[in-house]
């Protein structure tokens, strides 16, 4: 029979569960609201037009949202290609090859680096990282800049959520390998990583909700151009980026294309979600 703590413990959960889910529902409807006169009046507009002039007031202009979206999705592919060989690599020194203090230290260093704001982030590289790739191509603020920026960024919270994940799976495995007389690239590779599959799910997820969703850093070192990019040389604008700088001043119409910007990202973190629980081995509540 379950003790009453522990029953005042699973009740608690449970409402917290369950007003976390009210929450997001009610962040989706809202968005999902404010959006509709745009969808209603604009509609298949927003995939055809070739660029983002929305006249205030009105359902006139253009409301190409594509160029905004595939710079969006453009950095945050590249930001996972670069931060997750380096967080994989980053978690299985700190858990299999540094001795115990080194990783101590070397884990409070990271997790440092995951609570340093955006806003730091994005002045390093607006001061340091741009100027440096404007040598190799102008004018520096470019969809590259932008992708360095996010990578280190988010390469601490992958990091730091696969150490977590291998901690588990190395307790579990470690003991069996070492006296099957496995090396340790083997029970890494073999034994640890698969059983980690979940933890690196989530990870992946975590990461690339945070690129898909930051804006201060994107803001200051992306170049804010609406276009296509043909090249990671090319200054880019995303759609966090876009709707900070026009949110303040925007009306009716043009304001609710905005919104729409939102149920696009909205849609996007929710295709994260579900592949990760679907690649991770886990349902989507779990992997959320």
């Amino acid at each position: 029979m379950a003790r009453p703590a522990d029953r005042v413990l699973s009740l608690a959960s449970r409402v917290a569960a369950a007003a976390s889910a009210v929450v997001v529902m009610l962040i989706a409807l809202f968005v999902g609201w404010e959006a509709w006169p745009a969808l209603r009046d604009v509609g298949s507009r927003f995939v055809t037009d070739s660029s983002w002039h929305p006249a205030a007031g009105t359902e006139a202009g253009t409301f190409g949202l594509l160029p905004m979206a595939a710079a969006t999705g453009a950095a945050a592919a590249g930001v996972l290609v670069l931060a997750t060989p380096a967080a994989l690599l980053s978690a299985i020194f700190c858990r299999f090859y540094a001795p115990r203090p080194l990783a101590m230290i070397y884990r409070r260093l990271v997790e440092l680096l995951a609570g340093v704001p955006s806003v730091v982030y994005g002045f390093w590289g607006l001061v340091v990282l741009v100027p440096l790739v404007r040598r190799l191509e102008p004018p520096g603020a470019s969809l590259l800049t932008g992708i360095l920026v996010l990578a280190l960024m988010i390469l601490p919270t992958v990091a730091l959520t696969v150490d977590a994940a291998f901690g588990r799976a190395a307790e579990e495995h470690l003991a069996g390998g070492a006296a099957l007389g496995l090396s340790r690239p083997t029970l890494i590779f073999e034994i640890v990583l698969p059983a980690s599959r979940s933890g690196l799910a989530t990870g992946l997820m975590l990461g690339a909700g945070r690129a898909l969703g930051e804006t201060m850093a994107v803001l200051m070192v992306c170049g804010n151009v609406v276009q296509i990019p043909d090249s990671l040389f090319d200054p880019v604008r995303t759609l966090t980026a876009n709707i900070a700088l026009e949110m303040a001043y925007a009306t009716d119409h043009h304001r609710a294309a905005l919104f729409v910007s939102g149920l696009v990202l909205l849609a996007a973190v929710s295709v994260l979600v579900l592949a990760a629980g679907r690649w991770g081995g886990v349902e989507p509540e779990m992997a959320s």
